[in-house]
């Protein structure tokens, strides 16, 4: 039996044609301390997935309906909400070719039938508790950003605060009643037309507008207050540009007691007509990425879409997928809130004594 460190039970769901050997591993993982489920095929997967979310996924990759490589395309490019969970290929071809495929289409580890059961558990141990740490740095980064942006001014003024001020895009972070922090590029928005900040609160240039933002900043915190991620956009029309401003509001969660502090949410400001002003360079340096996970990065921080991101740059979106995931492995997040958060800011790997000085910017 298999000792967890949670009193609830983690979900495996089997994606095996043959019935025999799908009742096998469910029987096999069950007995190991696991809530096991299956599925026939992709397409059957595919359907279960619209109502369980697993911490892990075997699947078969030779099936009817619906192949183990066209069910992995499809959950990486519909499904980012499950970027986060390992996928396991089983599989009676041990090619070379073949574990290359499955490994460049996304998969996380690969079996060969028929199963030892000894390795399947080991592997899913392993698995399970890459991105149980994985969850544990995201935890701690989130938590330092809250605890940045909630310091003293002095003290946000030596680290973080130039660290926000140092981006050419507008960073707010706000809870249900005020503003608690605003970087340079922001506070610059009040000395022209374009100014979103207005009597210690964010306007939109409408009623309408102002209160549909007024809500999705609500919703965040209320995010942000169950630990829970939240992502959305919000388009704001300005006088000196035909092109709006776009607004990218996500909650931040804090795991904690409740009515501890204030619950925030950060609103990322934007010039569509514009990148924000983060080299490659600078990208693969603070995260040890690739030429080509440094320009996904970039992409996701000036706010594109996967699926932009993969016509842009002319690749596949499971292209696109491998690499977001490498993202999310590289920066210890498990959500694209989070990472688009540490993208922006680099947080993830910049303490103040690395930060240049003011005169150095």
């Amino acid at each position: 039996m298999i000792e967890s460190a949670s009193r609830v039970k983690k979900a495996i769901l089997c994606i095996e044609d043959e019935h025999h050997l799908r009742q096998d591993l469910i029987e096999e993982l069950s007995a190991a301390g696991y809530a096991a489920f299956g599925a026939s095929d992709g397409r059957e997967a595919l359907a279960v997935l619209e109502s369980r979310k697993p911490d892990l996924i075997l699947c078969d990759i030779s099936m009817p309906h619906l192949d183990g490589f066209t069910f992995l395309d499809t959950v990486r490019a519909n499904r980012p909400d499950l970027a986060d969970v390992p996928l396991v290929f089983l599989t009676a071809l041990d090619q070379r070719q073949s574990v290359i495929a499955g490994k460049l289409a996304g998969a996380d580890d690969y079996l060969v039938k028929p199963i030892d059961y000894d390795l399947l558990l080991a592997t899913i141990k392993a698995r399970l508790g890459q991105v149980e740490r994985m969850d544990q740095k995201a935890e701690r980064n989130i938590a330092a950003l809250r605890k940045a942006l909630s310091s003293p001014a002095a003290e946000r003024r030596s680290g973080i605060e130039r660290i926000l001020d140092m981006l050419s895009f507008g960073v707010v972070v706000a809870s249900r009643s005020r503003i608690t922090f605003v970087n340079r590029a922001a506070m610059e928005m009040e000395d022209t037309n374009d100014s979103l900040i207005a009597g210690g609160a964010l306007r939109a240039g409408s009623a309408v507008l102002n209160t549909e933002l007024k809500a999705l900043i609500e919703t965040a915190c209320a995010a942000a207050a169950g630990g829970e991620d939240f992502l959305a956009s919000h388009c704001v029309s300005r006088q000196s540009s035909p092109q709006d401003l776009l607004l990218t509001v996500c909650s931040l969660p804090e795991p904690g007691p409740p009515g501890s502090p204030e619950h925030l949410a950060v609103v990322f400001i934007s010039d569509p007509s514009r990148r924000p002003d983060v080299s490659n360079v600078v990208l693969a340096d603070l995260f040890g990425l690739t030429p080509t996970e440094a320009e996904v990065a970039r992409a996701l921080a000036s706010g594109r879409r996967t699926d932009e991101i993969a016509r842009d740059m002319a690749i596949s979106a499971t292209t696109v997928a491998f690499h977001l995931r490498n993202l999310f492995d590289k920066t210890g997040t498990r959500r694209q809130a989070d990472l688009v958060a540490l993208i922006l800011t680099g947080l993830a790997s910049i303490g103040p004594a690395q930060v240049p000085s003011r005169a150095a910017v």
